[in-house]
């Protein structure tokens, strides 16, 4: 994969006019660690925002099924950040479909996706949200349409678009296939996918949006996904900086392309802190050479 070795802490123009810092803020672990809980501590979390927020982070990226039990990561946001500052982007996810009980249910279709567009003005206290994403399911990526089809989904999102109710719309889980039928439709302005360090499972994604001038934003790019990591170069290149092993992964992330917007989560303010503190980290062409190669955790010797 051809890559633009750029890692600054500099800014993006989403969709060609909202000028966001490349770190921004993910907000699925603002209720709880994990989405089963338990639930954190709403003092904490708030403290984690407004950290945020105070070290320059102006795009939060949330969704309306990130809570547990009574508390939900749209209201920490309302309850914390609001009123808003200017230039305060928020990125909103719909798609999912999640119960009271925390139980997952059928994707939502055209009509339900509309629901919950309105559902996420209302909890964040917003007359438009900046980006809504549709968040495919893994087997719509692989092609399926047993939701309803693409053009039907998006196209509902487009609508809203065009009454004002969206600045600019999103993909989250997509192929380049489904970014091209997207565009078709209505301009995509960002796209959301699986990718880090550990894992690139498709990078052509990253590549088109580097050539449109889309942009990429990770989601789990710290996690190995349940595999082990391994203990070279991530811990070497770690001690040589005197940072942590996750501040080298974001900056690694950063370095893949000027397109690269990450959305880092975490409910603790010492993490936040750590995670920002990447977006200034250079990595030079040797450490990203040695990171490069570990691209098959399962190729590897721990």
């Amino acid at each position: 994969m051809t890559t633009t070795r750029e890692n600054a802490a500099s800014s993006f123009l989403l969709g060609g006019n909202l000028p966001v810092a490349r770190m921004g803020f993910g907000a699925m672990r603002l209720p709880a660690r994990e989405i089963a809980g338990p639930a954190n501590d709403p003092e904490t979390s708030a403290a984690v925002l407004r950290r945020a927020v105070e070290l320059g982070v102006n795009h939060i990226d949330t969704a309306w099924f990130y809570f547990h039990g009574g508390l939900s990561a749209n209201g920490l946001i309302r309850r914390t950040l609001h009123p808003y500052t200017e230039g305060l982007v928020l990125a909103a996810k719909v798609g999912p479909v999640r119960h009271p009980d925390g139980g997952w249910g059928a994707p939502a279709g055209p009509r339900e996706l509309a629901a919950d567009v309105h559902r996420t003005l209302r909890e964040l206290g917003r007359d438009r949200l900046d980006l809504v994403y549709l968040r495919l399911q893994p087997d719509e990526a692989a092609g399926g349409d047993e939701y309803g089809s693409l053009a039907e989904r998006f196209g509902a999102l487009a609508a809203l678009r065009e009454e004002g109710l969206i600045q600019h719309l999103g993909l989250s889980n997509t192929t380049t296939d489904q970014l091209a039928q997207a565009q078709r439709i209505a301009p995509v302005a960002a796209v959301q996918n699986l990718y880090g360090l550990f894992h690139r499972p498709d990078p052509a994604v990253l590549d088109a949006c580097t050539r449109q001038g889309i942009a990429f934003v990770p989601f789990f790019s710290l996690e190995s996904l349940g595999r082990p990591e391994p203990t070279e170069p991530l811990g070497r290149i770690a001690a040589r900086h005197g940072v942590s092993p996750a501040r080298i992964k974001l900056a690694w992330m950063m370095a893949q392309s000027p397109a690269v917007l990450l959305i880092p989560g975490t409910s603790s303010v010492s993490h936040v802190e750590d995670n920002i503190a990447a977006a200034v980290l250079r990595l030079d062409k040797d450490d990203l050479d040695a990171l490069d190669a570990l691209d098959d955790l399962d190729a590897l010797p721990l």
